[in-house]
């Protein structure tokens, strides 16, 4: 009985990249917010209010900013295939030259060779997609690409957020609420560096201390900025 082998090997999506930029920037720069919000007020409620307005415009601004960097992704690709399409029509020997080159790198020659390339310049959808993946590493965007990565990063940075306002919530009193909201915004910093780093396949440790530390120093540069301002 043959056994299949099976490995499981990591595929990038933009969905986690969203999700990675959304939470990053969520759990730190709301938790920096707080921090240095805690040491000129006495009201949690204010840090509260503060930290929910920065949280409503951090989604928006990152959002927006997913959706403009998605709309590039899809103009440039939309962009560099109508000039494949004209180079494979205005100077189809030099376009050939450039598959030839590719399935070379792979070890084919002589009459293997160009019957693959025969097949590929064929068909000129085809001939374009080959050059647009392996000349020019271009993936075809997903139609609905802009609006799912705005919105998917604008969600994740409002779930990152609310981590280190809960204390404040919760609690009146201002340095106790502040003490917990440093404790649990770093553990969510640590396991969510550790959840990164186990999708990419880097190691876990690492990437959950390496997150840790950078949520870590923008608070207490926040933090320090603050008593350094209310003496």
């Amino acid at each position: 009985m043959v056994k299949h082998h099976s490995e499981a090997h990591p595929r990038p999506k933009i969905a986690l990249r969203d999700v990675v930029i959304g939470l990053s920037d969520g759990l730190t720069v709301p938790f920096a917010l707080a921090a240095g919000v805690s040491v000129a007020v006495a009201s949690s409620k204010i840090v509260v209010t503060a930290g929910l307005a920065e949280i409503v415009a951090g989604s928006i601004s990152m959002g927006l900013g997913g959706y403009l960097a998605a709309r590039t992704d899809i103009d440039q690709y939309a962009s560099e295939r109508r000039r494949e399409y004209r180079e494979v029509q205005l100077v189809p020997h030099i376009e050939r030259d450039e598959v030839r080159d590719v399935f070379r790198e792979y070890g084919l020659v002589g009459d293997q060779l160009e019957q693959v390339v025969d097949h590929v310049v064929a068909d000129p959808d085809r001939w374009v997609d080959f050059m647009m993946r392996f000349e020019l590493g271009l993936e075809r965007p997903q139609v609905n690409q802009a609006p799912v990565s705005a919105a998917t990063i604008a969600v994740s940075y409002a779930l990152g957020g609310l981590v280190p306002l809960v204390p404040y919530v919760v609690i009146s009193d201002v340095p106790n609420a502040l003490l917990i909201s440093i404790a649990l915004t770093l553990v969510a910093l640590f396991l969510f560096g550790g959840y990164k780093a186990r999708m990419t396949r880097t190691p876990r440790l690492r990437g959950a201390i390496q997150t840790t530390l950078i949520g870590a120093a923008a608070a207490a540069a926040a933090f320090g900025m603050a008593r350094l301002i209310t003496g």
